[in-house]
């Protein structure tokens, strides 16, 4: 149903992607909302689009939907307070909604922190102005939200979203997920899958195989320069 998700404004996307069950809860939909794609793209008249879409450097930002199965899978570890990290973080655009997640804009409810890392500093620097584009500048200047250029940061993290795939799963991720929390992570090369990768209270680590996908390759910045 990903195909009929497109829209001509961030509302009808939020809306379509409502409509045909891959957003299923009102807390990923309302973040969603809280975030206006146009502010994250390079093509404005494609920024409602359920389509991935080129941000320069050989990076892109995922579809919609692919955010939103995402968001909703890793939503039982993005409570008000939690830790995320966000990896290959792009445009900022994920950073922004993790954001809304655990950081909710009641008065007096516990604030959160998202960690954004992507090995391409301009790339960082421009998530940052998208970021503020879309409102969040006190959530920068607070350190709510930190973007850095990098290969890693020190955890550990209720949820870890990895946006590009990996050749295999990488155990230093493993080891940044606090117990209990979530990773959604694509693994392989020419056949890749999304992997949950789920650490209980008490440490144990258990794999679930969750859906055939295609995502740029998890690799380092000067192979995504020159197209991997």
């Amino acid at each position: 149903m990903a195909w009929r998700c497109s829209g001509r404004t961030n509302a009808e996307l939020i809306s379509n992607l409502t409509k045909n069950d891959i957003l299923t809860t009102y807390r990923v939909a309302d973040a969603m909302a809280r975030v206006d794609r146009a502010n994250f793209v390079l093509n404005k008249s494609q920024a409602y689009d359920d389509a991935p879409q080129p941000i320069g450097h050989g990076a892109t930002i995922s579809a919609p939907h692919m955010h939103s199965y995402a968001l909703e899978n890793l939503l039982p570890f993005l409570h008000p307070g939690a830790t995320a990290l966000d990896v290959g973080s792009g445009s900022g655009y994920l950073s922004a909604v993790l954001d809304h997640l655990v950081t909710p804009s009641q008065p007096g409810a516990p604030r959160g922190k998202v960690v954004g890392i992507d090995h391409i500093p301009e790339l960082v620097e421009w998530s940052k102005s998208n970021l503020i584009n879309n409102g969040l500048g006190p959530a920068l200047d607070e350190g709510r939200i930190l973007l850095v250029a990098g290969d890693g940061r020190e955890g550990p993290y209720d949820a870890i979203h990895v946006g590009a795939a990996s050749e295999r799963l990488p155990e230093a991720l493993v080891n940044q997920l606090k117990a209990p929390g979530r990773m959604f992570i694509p693994v392989g090369t020419r056949t890749q899958t999304i992997w949950q990768i789920e650490k209980d209270a008490n440490g144990r680590v258990t794999k679930k195989e969750l859906m055939g996908v295609s995502y740029v390759p998890l690799t380092d910045a000067e192979k995504q320069r020159r197209g991997y």
